[in-house]
């Protein structure tokens, strides 16, 4: 399959680069431990390859990466973090999720329009395998779409899910623009909002600013965020102030809950609600994908450790 190749400068010793690239190419591709993947045509043809590692000056190195390029589709905001289940089986890995009792399950941000899973055909697949879930169970897991492209394609894909009964849906943004993200606000008052941190970056606006006031108040129901002690999280004291930015009592704002994410784990669950309390939503994703063909059993524990927590 066709690649397209990015060079990242890494600070790095020579030592460590080798993993360090190998790491690069998981989180720029997939973003999901490789342990949790089980079909091999993903792992063959999907998940990053490290073709160069050269060095640069002293500690630093030129790693080049290759990524698929059926990934990025037609889109020009996708030329980063895709990966590639068919819509058939998104659904059946939601079946598997809302079966564990989840009360959400979010695309991943690089999951767009791509020929190997369409956005229409996978609201549609992944919507009524839940339907059929709920009425098995009596429980209603919902599907947050990530939505992408231009404001066209964004307006269509938001009408795609509405006619299969999705009230939620992600956005990314810095990718769409603020202006864009505003005006697909003000179009569909009944949809909630999920945004995403892609290309906010680290060092430009602080993030308790650009999160939990800005995206708040251009609209967002549910602010995520990289978590304190995960692969590329903030400080706790930034995460702390992200929440309680996303919470605070604003006049005629209202309240946009925080979602720290970011390899987080299940054995995390006690310290996570310690720390931000119990207005949080909790976001794992390839922890539990780890467990394969005992998803369901690890999502239903997940589930259970969250809901026999005591709040002091």
């Amino acid at each position: 399959m066709p690649r397209l190749v990015a060079t990242y400068h890494v600070r790095s010793d020579a030592r460590a680069i080798e993993s360090r690239a190998r790491a690069i190419a998981v989180e720029q591709s997939v973003e999901m431990p490789l342990a949790a993947i089980e079909d091999q045509d993903i792992l063959d043809d999907i998940v990053g390859r490290v073709e160069d590692i050269g060095a640069v000056s002293p500690g630093v190195f030129a790693v080049r990466i290759g990524l698929s390029r059926a990934t990025a589709g037609d889109d020009a905001g996708q030329l980063i973090k895709p990966q590639g289940l068919s819509p058939a089986r998104l659904a059946e890995l939601a079946a598997r999720f809302a079966r564990g009792g989840i009360d959400y399950i979010k695309d991943d941000h690089g999951l767009a329009d791509q020929t190997y899973s369409p956005f229409a055909a996978r609201c549609a697949a992944v919507a009524k395998t839940l339907r059929a879930v709920a009425h098995e169970t009596g429980k209603h897991t919902r599907y947050v779409a990530s939505l992408t492209g231009d404001l066209d394609a964004l307006r269509n894909q938001i009408m795609a899910a509405k006619d299969n009964g999705i009230d939620t849906v992600m956005v990314q943004p810095m990718i769409m623009g603020l202006s864009n993200f505003v005006k697909l606000k003000r179009e569909n008052p009944d949809m909630a909002f999920f945004a995403h941190p892609t290309l906010a970056g680290a060092a430009r606006i602080a993030p308790p600013l650009l999160f939990g006031k800005i995206f708040r108040m251009l609209g967002a129901d549910a602010l995520v965020f990289p978590n304190h002690g995960g692969r590329f999280g903030y400080t706790p004291d930034t995460c702390r102030e992200i929440a309680r930015a996303g919470l605070a009592d604003r006049h005629r704002t209202k309240a946009a809950v925080p979602v720290p994410a970011g390899g987080m784990t299940v054995r995390r669950v006690g310290e996570m609600l310690d720390f931000y309390g119990a207005d949080v939503m909790l976001l794992i994703g390839g922890a539990l994908l780890e467990a394969r063909e005992r998803l369901t059993e690890e999502t239903a524990a997940f589930v259970v450790e969250v809901k026999r927590y005591r709040y002091g």
